[in-house]
């Protein structure tokens, strides 16, 4: 069985930043798959492009573009590469760069696709400061990866209460339904009253159904912004925004700053 080290991936190597016990890389993939291995330390896999499937012991899971994967130090696995071509941001953090903030990686087990726009967003603050590589970049990374860490954390901690059963029916319908559905519509779908589904989402989504419905289309855009092939028409399109306006404009409330500006400095 294959070990990987810190920063040895599978492909080739398209840039790639060390500090401190954090990596991070991106990596182009030209195989149609790797072997059966596990790495040394904990990683975020990020699929900028490419269809990929990730293969362990729980089944196989796709991974479209926009995909996000964490995989333990335990973890065996291998992928496999649906696509002509395929690219990844991979994020591995040091066991001991762990311990010296005092976070309990114990808690984090297996491995499992992270769909929760919390995630992506924050992940992909990082990749943007990766991009950036500019004198304030180090900090501005070890800051977000140790908030990646306390969202990881808080996900893998067992609840005291448990999600009602609609629960996972609401994300999957939020997750694959572009269309702005109403609270009352949403209530028909599921079969749970309107104040209920309002007073449940925020303790079990952390953040209201707008909140979360706004995060969710931002990190749909977020893959293709990465990408030359879409126009930022077409991109506010296919994340479900109304129009572009609407788009520029929850875009820059989470990041500061325009799509364009965003897809122009992360050297798009």
């Amino acid at each position: 069985m294959q070990i990987l080290t810190q920063s040895e991936y599978f492909g080739v190597q398209r840039r790639e930043l060390f500090h401190k016990g954090i990596s991070l890389s991106e990596y182009d993939y030209f195989d149609p798959g790797t072997p059966m291995h596990y790495h040394e330390n904990p990683y975020f896999m990020y699929v900028i492009a490419g269809n990929m499937v990730d293969v362990n012991k729980s089944g196989a899971s796709l991974l479209p573009p926009g995909s996000l994967m964490f995989l333990n130090w335990q973890e065996v696995h291998r992928t496999e590469k649906k696509s002509n071509r395929g690219r990844g941001f991979h994020l591995q953090i040091e066991r001991k760069w762990l311990e010296a903030q005092e976070i309990n990686a114990g808690l984090w087990e297996g491995s499992q696709v992270l769909n929760h726009p919390d995630f992506h967003l924050q992940l992909s603050k990082i990749h943007y400061e990766f991009r950036q590589a500019d004198n304030f970049s180090i900090l501005s990374i070890e800051l977000l990866v140790l908030e990646l860490c306390g969202l990881l954390t808080n996900k893998f901690i067992v609840p005291l209460k448990h999600p009602p059963l609609w629960m996972d029916q609401l994300k999957e319908i939020l997750h694959g339904s572009a269309e702005n559905l109403s609270l009352e519509e949403l209530s028909t779908e599921l079969g749970v009253h309107p104040v209920h589904i309002s007073r449940t989402v925020p303790v079990f989504l952390d953040s209201t159904l707008g909140e979360y419905r706004r995060k969710l289309r931002v990190s749909k855009a977020l893959p293709l912004l990465l990408s030359k092939e879409a126009s930022l028409a077409q991109i506010a399109f296919e994340s479900g925004f109304s129009d572009q306006s609407h788009f520029n404009r929850v875009f820059k409330s989470y990041y500061g700053k325009t799509p364009a500006r965003f897809r122009k400095q992360a050297g798009v």
